[in-house]
């Protein structure tokens, strides 16, 4: 290929682009080499925290189905203290009824006045009692030894947060899955790699997925996180629902905590993806919340340069990744035409570029042979994976120039609101709905209303009688503490009524 370009004059142009190609396969390699080195920890004989005792598991949800008591079922064998689901109130009595279908003993429901994650996330959190809190999504399927590998990681008295590896549970009850399924099946395989060889390189993760995460209670009990994390705001004035797995981990980054990624099949959980082009829409609000996060990690807060170095490399090489990648085939193109003009070895078009796409076909499949090892049927989908990685290189710049949109995309009338707004009026409609029982109470104490001046006299008699009823050595003398009835007031209001 040198020896082509070079014949044809376009040497000097290409060679820095191949020099940049051969850096992006170097990396690719150090980072293969990380993962195939790395090791997940290991629970101990005798635990610091166990399950029983030390384990809430946290679900915010606003339409669980069927799925829900799968998943329950299965974080059930993992012998948590407690799980709470928080719903909106309205959703309230169908989850109940889900809950008490798996176990009314462990699983308890907790509302919020409007669907919002992170309002439900904060209420969880303060329903908490127990050493360490999981969150989980309502779909998120564990193995029974997830929360014992979990908690392995806690033995570090600095570990803050613990991420897990996942894999795709098929919708279809058969276990078939769609394309679309299979293609969100290779993103979990290259993210998997990925986590797993920053967490063995520096220790460092760029998001603990918020499909199944743990973290210190303590940490997001702090009054500091809870404000920040309910008040997230995109430039000062988009409110930010979704990407509350990217904050939480920014936060551990920021305050000194460290963070791990448990990639090991303990520690595996399966969930459950758009079975159809619904999946898109899920990746663009996942690619919007990537932007905002990373250019905050590296540009805005900047913790992650001196805290964990290689993953604030792989953040930037995500921000140009998109760019390269378009670059490829249109510099194949280019050549392609230009060689068969000015070449007198030109080779045929077609010829280039069935070998472009040969040698891209080859490359994707190598970089997924850990999924192909699991799911081997599904090597026929490599072409649309091809596909897919150019519609998502456009996708990613479209998101790049669309952060303001911070709705949550396959749920309507989702992520259109701050958290703590939404808590404030909530905590408006209760004062208003006490502040009518004050008014009515000061109504009672202050009125001039006649009536009730005169109901006030009546008592003030019937007190009088009952004195006069009583021997007179038992009478206590008005105005003292043994006087049930009477206090230093009442001789003020008695003048009061009878004037």
């Amino acid at each position: 290929m040198l020896y082509l370009t070079d014949d044809v004059g376009l040497l000097p142009f290409f060679l820095p682009l191949g020099i940049i190609g051969f850096y992006r396969y170097l990396w690719y390699f150090i980072r293969v080499i990380a993962y195939l080195v790395y090791k997940p920890r290991r629970p101990k004989a005798n635990p610091t925290y166990v399950p029983e005792e030390d384990v809430t598991i946290i679900v915010p949800t606003i339409d669980a189905g069927d799925e829900f008591k799968i998943a329950a079922r299965s974080w059930l064998k993992c012998r948590p203290k407690e799980i709470v689901i928080i719903t909106e109130t309205k959703m309230r009595g169908p989850l109940e009824e889900l809950a008490n279908e798996v176990d009314p003993t462990r699983i308890r429901v907790l509302t919020v006045p409007k669907a919002n994650k992170r309002l439900q996330m904060v209420e969880g959190i303060n329903a908490t009692n127990t050493e360490i809190l999981v969150f989980a999504d309502d779909d998120a399927i564990w193995k029974p030894t997830m929360l014992d590998y979990i908690l392995a990681c806690f033995e570090d008295l600095k570990m803050g947060g613990v991420g897990t590896s996942q894999t795709v549970h098929a919708v279809d009850p058969k276990g078939h899955q769609t394309v679309w399924e299979i293609l969100a099946g290779f993103r979990l395989t290259s993210r998997n790699i990925e986590i797993a060889a920053s967490t063995h390189i520096d220790g460092g993760i760029c998001c603990l997925s918020g499909r199944t995460a743990a973290y210190r209670t303590l940490i997001l009990k702090d009054p500091a996180f809870q404000y920040c994390f309910t008040n997230d705001l995109w430039r000062g004035k988009y409110p930010l629902n979704s990407g509350d797995d990217k904050f939480l981990t920014r936060w551990m980054h920021s305050h000194g905590w460290n963070t791990y990624a448990q990639v090991c099949k303990e520690a595996e959980l399966f969930s459950t993806f758009k079975n159809n082009w619904r999946f898109v829409k899920q990746v663009l609000r996942w690619t919007r919340n990537t932007w905002r996060s990373d250019f905050r990690s590296l540009f805005t807060e900047r913790y992650i340069w001196h805290r964990h170095p290689y993953v604030a490399f792989t953040m930037v090489d995500k921000i140009f990744n998109p760019l390269t990648l378009l670059a490829g085939p249109i510099l194949v193109g280019v050549f392609a035409s230009i060689q068969e003009k000015k070449s007198a070895n030109a080779l045929p078009p077609w010829n280039i570029a069935v070998s472009y796409i040969c040698w891209l076909l080859v490359t994707r499949a190598l970089k997924l042979i850990p999924h192909f090892l699991r799911r081997p049927q599904d090597i026929w989908v490599i072409p649309f994976w091809l596909i897919f990685n150019y519609y998502f290189a456009i996708m990613k710049i479209y998101a790049l120039f669309t952060l303001h949109v911070t709705a949550w995309g396959t749920r309507a009338g989702v992520g259109t609101e701050l958290a703590a707004d939404i808590k404030r009026q909530g905590d408006e409609a209760d004062a208003a709905a006490n502040a009518d029982v004050k008014i009515e109470m000061d109504h009672l104490q202050h009125s001039n209303d006649k009536e009730m001046q005169q109901q006030y006299a009546m008592q003030q008699e019937q007190i009088q009688n009952y004195y006069q009823d009583q021997p007179h050595s038992q009478m206590p003398a008005r105005g003292r503490p043994g006087d049930p009835f009477w206090h230093a007031q009442d001789d003020q209001q008695e003048r009061l009524v009878q004037s």
